[in-house]
């Protein structure tokens, strides 16, 4: 299955906001793992994220999967019958739930 640009850059963003939080939970002294800066996977992370996704509440999936596929705040909102500003801060707090358990 071809990757989806816009789906390669959410990884990239969580993965790159997780690693940030792991560092400045790591105090200055400690190492960090072994094999902590191997590259992992892409094909794995993407899984790993659709799985994630396909976990989420009904109304969460939906909006998430709208907004992999290109569509616009105003036309999720439209078609789900919100405000754009609620679709907003739904994605806010499902990146941020999906970035929190993938820690």
């Amino acid at each position: 299955m071809p990757v989806n640009p816009r789906q390669a850059v959410l990884v990239w963003t969580i993965a790159r906001n997780a690693i940030i939080d792991e560092l400045r939970r790591t105090p200055k002294n400690e190492a960090l793992p072994e094999g902590y800066g191997a590259a992992d996977d892409d094909r794995s992370k993407m899984h790993e994220l659709r799985e994630r996704i396909s976990l989420l509440p009904e109304p969460d999936r939906t909006i998430v999967s709208m907004q992999l596929e290109g569509y616009s705040y105003e036309e999720i909102a439209e078609s789900l019958e919100m405000t754009e500003k609620n679709v907003s801060v739904r994605l806010v707090r499902i990146k941020d739930k999906i970035r929190k358990e993938w820690t």
